[in-house]
């Protein structure tokens, strides 16, 4: 695993990060700027485009539903029904890009149709089948009434609001033309009180003010319930996206699996196997050797031992990266422990578990652990680091520290990346804290699973 750390990587720190690249800090309060972004106006632009959007989904929806409904006393009562969920899922690809434009939300395209079997009557089947088509048509007829209370709502806080604090600018158009002192507050037969002195109009703009700044809120407020729409109603479902996770999953782990195959079989015919087809050579030479000169052959026997000892070593080792027999024997502790020991810097190892886990999730947990530290002994600099490992309800955390330079990253298609991606695949995680300078902190986490009996 070639992942290096502190190599210029100018990972940044601080709380200056969370504005992002390029980002510039902003002197005005988040409330003060609200009515003037453009996050502010593209959510009311969003609001206002409902109203008329969601008459048209809803009309297009109940007639042709309800005309399908109608006809399925005849054969055409079918074909007008998939017709009618056809148009509600071209409708929610609609929705799906107006919400990525204006809210900044994006979801992924729901599953496509799966058709069992072609033509006219197969396709028929597979919209009446499909979940997403269904979905798309609640959200149709569920958008109306949210669009009529969010429209109101929206239209009633921004028009008062930007009315009431730019009245000092217009307050002079009531005596002017209307006939009356400014806008009237109360009004009887008797009495009539107007908002028409300098203090009265400043509290009206204040009040306006108010109005103005909790309007984008408000309006953020409701879009989130169109945010939660869009994404449950319009978005793929639960189980889809699982599928696809998981059929991801499957492409890695045979990935991971075949590059395991190929580095053993490098090994084996890079390193034992040229050794042993050396030492049957030498011992070959020797046997010829023995009646000519005894001597030169015992020497030649003995290089050959040597060959034999340095090939069974590197068996071992072999074996060892495979699934070594002290974890299968004595579980993650001591497995850890012998790791560790190879390590170039000192390493303290802690393992707080109360039982074993699975046999494979301790193999996954034993090989990550064993790439972090490799990690640790060639690109850290560090002088000292730990191994903890701990149950925590039904996950199995691992945490290996160091003290070294720091600079570790995910984002490099480094061997982390690759070690991330292996750990994804039985629906794990892994967290890396390695600011520039240090230190580096790796966490990990697998499901747990106890062990059932070997």
């Amino acid at each position: 695993m070639a992942t290096e750390y502190g190599q210029g990587y100018g990972l940044p720190t601080g709380p200056g990060h969370a504005r992002g690249v390029g980002g510039r800090r902003h002197r005005m309060p988040a409330a003060l700027r609200a009515p003037v972004e453009g996050r502010a106006w593209r959510e009311l632009a969003y609001v206002l485009l409902s109203l008329p959007i969601s008459i048209l989904l809803f009309t297009y929806a109940v007639t042709m539903v309800s005309l399908g409904a109608g006809l399925l006393v005849t054969f055409l009562g079918v074909p007008v029904l998939a017709a009618a969920l056809a148009g509600c899922r071209g409708i929610g690809s609609v929705e799906r890009a107006r919400a990525r434009g204006l809210l900044g939300l994006d979801v992924g395209e729901p599953e496509p149709l799966r058709l069992k079997r072609q033509g006219f009557m197969g396709w028929i089947g597979a919209v009446l089948k499909s979940g997403t088509s269904w979905r798309a048509l609640l959200y149709s007829v569920l958008q109306l009434p949210w669009a009529v209370l969010s429209f109101t709502v929206t239209v009633t806080f921004w028009s008062v609001g930007w009315t009431l604090l730019t009245y000092p600018l217009w307050f002079w158009v009531l005596p002017t033309y209307a006939d009356q002192d400014g806008i009237q507050l109360y009004g009887d037969e008797q009495r009539a009180i107007y908002l028409d002195n300098p203090f009265e109009i400043a509290v009206t703009a204040g009040v306006g003010l108010l109005f103005t700044l909790a309007t984008p809120w408000i309006v953020r407020a409701l879009t989130t319930v169109d945010r939660v729409m869009v994404h449950g109603l319009l978005g793929p479902s639960r189980l889809a996206t699982r599928v696809v996770e998981l059929e991801s999953d499957r492409g890695v782990v045979v990935d991971t699996a075949a590059a395991d195959l190929r580095r053993i079989e490098r090994d084996l015919h890079d390193g034992a196997q040229a050794r042993l087809v050396n030492l049957a050579m030498d011992l070959g030479l020797a046997k010829e050797k023995l009646r000519e000169d005894p001597q030169e052959a015992a020497r030649m026997v003995d290089e050959a031992h040597g060959e034999v000892k340095t090939a069974l070593q590197e068996l071992r080792d072999l074996a060892r990266g495979i699934h070594p027999a002290v974890l299968t024997d004595r579980g993650l502790d001591a497995a850890l422990s012998a790791v560790a020991s190879r390590c170039t810097v000192p390493v303290q190892v802690e393992v707080d578990l109360s039982e074993r886990p699975a046999p494979a999730i301790e193999g996954i947990a034993y090989f990550t652990v064993s790439e972090l530290l490799q990690n640790v002994s060639k690109h850290s600099r560090a002088t000292l680091a730990a191994v903890e490992v701990w149950r925590s309800e039904d996950r199995l955390m691992l945490q290996v520290v160091d003290n070294g330079v720091g600079g570790a990253n995910l984002s490099r298609g480094s061997g982390l990346a690759g070690l991330a991606e292996r750990l994804d695949a039985v629906d794990g995680i892994l967290v890396v804290d390695s600011p520039a300078g240090g230190p580096t902190r790796v966490t990990a986490e697998l499901p747990w699973r106890a062990e059932r009996a070997r």
